[in-house]
């Protein structure tokens, strides 16, 4: 099962594609923000600036992915809107053959990807490959526009750039895509490879803490009971950055006709909205002068 995310944001209006963010930083998740600072770091500051005002007056009409590049529409000074054309340099086969193999070698990168998340460490693993996944040279990026703006980028170029960082926000895999491997090849690949044999018999030393752990029929007795201390384990409460990651690092079981997602979404949604009320039902109850005894 692979996963294609819903947009959420308009493609077209009339009125344009107003950026969320009104000052200050675009984007809010760390690749959408690393994209930024990729772009900041090889183009041109003063048109970067200008481009910044225009994404946020709403003056790109529009914004979408087509055959591999990024193709937009920005209004400009005169009546009829400009054409944005941006494409990242895809890698090979040999090079997201590599990527692949490196992802494969961490089962939390498989997960996350599979759930629809980035894995912060994900820069590592391209690095490790020999590429990177974020444009680190000029040569990374291609960009067109119809304007007479001999500068690259122009302030139309720059404003559909960081209306494109938005859109990242919201799908990650477009990044992977406008580098050449899309959602479904991925997902196809990293189970492939987590499935070998040489991995799967590997597998259990990834989880090793250093102490020796009973075989489980001589723990029976005391299964549920609480071991050492969790003082110190490391918890974060929060709503799932994706939607039914677990059905989705699952993927789609071979002996169920259905979609799973769509049998079993509305209880897993469920499920995480009570856990959630009662994890910060504390809080919700706690007065507004907590503080004041």
């Amino acid at each position: 099962m692979s996963w294609y995310p819903k947009p959420t944001r308009p493609i077209e209006t009339d009125t344009g594609i107003k950026a969320r963010s009104k000052r200050g930083d675009f984007a809010e998740n760390w690749w959408a923000q690393r994209w930024i600072q990729a772009l900041e770091r090889i183009t041109d500051a003063g048109r970067l600036r200008r481009g910044r005002s225009y994404a946020r007056q709403g003056q790109v009409l529009s914004s979408e992915e087509k055959a591999g590049a990024i193709q937009a529409r920005v209004q400009g000074s005169r009546a009829t809107p400009y054409k944005i054309r941006i494409r990242l340099q895809p890698l090979t086969a040999a090079e997201w053959e590599a990527v692949i193999e490196t992802l494969g070698e961490q089962a939390i990168f498989t997960a996350q990807l599979l759930a629809g998340e980035m894995p912060q460490e994900i820069e590592e693993a391209f690095a490790q490959a020999g590429v990177s996944l974020f444009p680190d040279k000029a040569a990374d990026l291609e960009t067109d526009c119809s304007c007479l703006d001999w500068a690259n980028p122009c302030k139309h170029v720059a404003a559909a750039h960081y209306i494109l960082g938005e859109q990242f926000d919201e799908d990650p895999f477009l990044l992977f895509r406008l580098r050449g491997m899309n959602q479904e090849r991925l997902f196809d690949a990293l189970r492939a490879r987590r499935t070998e044999p040489t991995l799967l018999a590997e597998e259990p030393e990834a989880y090793v803490t250093g102490e020796q752990v009973a075989p489980l029929e001589e723990s029976l007795d005391n299964f549920w009971r609480l071991g050492a201390p969790l003082d110190h384990f490391p918890t974060a409460i929060r709503q799932p950055t994706t939607p039914l990651p677990v059905l989705r690092r699952l993927g789609q079981p071979s002996f169920v006709e259905q979609n799973l997602e769509s049998v079993l979404g509305s209880l897993y949604a469920t499920a995480t909205q009570q856990a959630l009320l009662v994890a910060f039902q504390n809080q919700e109850a706690q007065p507004s002068g907590e503080d004041e005894e």
